[in-house]
């Protein structure tokens, strides 16, 4: 009879107890960062799941996006200003009739056409703001490096801009795109990127499939997905990607996942529609389109579903790359500005150089 030593395993999978703060993966600068607001250990679990009822899980949502508001304000408070770039909102007309609030963010210094990074939020597709100082820094520093790079503040599926379940917040991303495309001699822009991060992550990528569908992919010169929320496997467990068991309990709870997915796809209805995950995407639905990166974090419960979809996108025949940040939490190299600056910069240059490989 043979036993499986998992003790050297990494995270959770060799010791369930395993903390963030005790991982010896764990970038320290990063550790010490987040303990001041409790973030370096298990978050408690918001008392909601998959099969809570909608009023608790909007309830959970609204107390959710006021904690990562606090941390966001808390983390991004005292900096200086981004020099050389200024911004501007419009109010465009959305898919469904509704108005979409962009933010557009461009350099001072304006020399000709530049790249346009649509820029799609996190927060699993149902909490936070674009209008967030966290991500207004985001677009000013990919602007300082000669970029226009436009925020989508589209419906949430919960908290202070919801309730709009999917395909709602998809909608608004997609008219951003396309009014940027159609803008885009007005605007000055040489191509069209999309990107966001963990819940807009997912929306970056699903607007790709969605304008790939719809046949309007020509408009889109590349995608650069961060950490996606993809799966909606959470809580059920996929020996497929372990880091949902490995990485549970760092900065995100698994449990919370799936309370929040029912946010986004109330009835479950689209579970295995990619437009809503992404990750159940087949060749057909990947086949054509333009080239990706999928960035994502080492110390992530979602890093491998992000990984997974790297590899779909190498067997459909597209242009793709992948980067692992180790010893990061999920969105580890967005969150953390001052305490993470060199890795929080290397994704900034290289989004721009992804825009010049293009």
């Amino acid at each position: 009879m043979t036993t499986t030593d998992n003790s050297a395993r990494p995270g959770r999978l060799g010791n369930p107890t395993m903390e963030m703060n005790s991982d010896p993966r764990a970038d320290g600068r990063m550790v010490a960062a987040l303990a001041p607001f409790g973030l370096d250990s298990p978050p408690p679990l918001g008392g909601v799941d998959g099969s809570s009822p909608m009023d608790a899980l909007y309830d959970y949502c609204n107390v959710a996006e006021a904690g990562f508001e606090k941390f966001n304000e808390a983390v991004f408070a005292g900096m200086d200003p981004v020099p050389g770039v200024n911004s501007r909102t419009e109010v465009i007309p959305g898919l469904d009739g509704n108005d979409v609030s962009i933010y557009i963010h461009r350099p001072d210094a304006n020399t000709g056409p530049l790249p346009c990074l649509v820029h799609t939020h996190g927060g699993g597709m149902v909490i936070l703001k674009a209008s967030a100082p966290s991500y207004v820094r985001w677009r000013d520093e990919l602007a300082a490096q000669g970029m226009i790079a436009i925020g989508v503040e589209f419906r949430n599926g919960g908290g202070g801009l919801g309730n709009h379940p999917y395909p709602a917040g998809l909608n608004d991303c997609a008219s951003a795109v396309q009014w940027a495309y159609d803008n885009r001699e007005a605007l000055g822009i040489s191509k069209i990127i999309v990107s966001g991060e963990s819940g807009g992550g997912n929306l970056s990528l699903a607007t790709a499939l969605k304008a790939n569908k719809e046949g309007w992919i020509d408009r889109i010169d590349g995608v650069y997905a961060q950490c996606p929320y993809i799966s909606n496997v959470w809580g059920a467990g996929d020996d497929a990607l372990p880091s949902l068991r490995e990485n549970d309990g760092y900065l995100i709870n698994v449990g919370d996942m799936a309370a929040l997915a029912k946010v986004y796809d109330p009835e479950g209805a689209h579970d295995q529609d990619p437009l809503c995950w992404p990750y159940v995407a087949g060749a057909a639905d990947l086949s054509g389109l333009p080239p990706h990166v999928i960035s994502v974090n080492e110390l992530d419960p979602l890093r491998d579903e992000g990984l997974a979809y790297y590899r779909k996108l190498l067997a459909a025949g597209v242009t793709a790359t992948s980067r692992t940040l180790n010893g990061t939490c999920h969105a580890g190299d967005c969150l953390l500005r001052t305490a993470l600056p060199d890795v929080y910069l290397s994704t900034i240059n290289d989004i721009r150089a992804f825009a010049d490989r293009l």
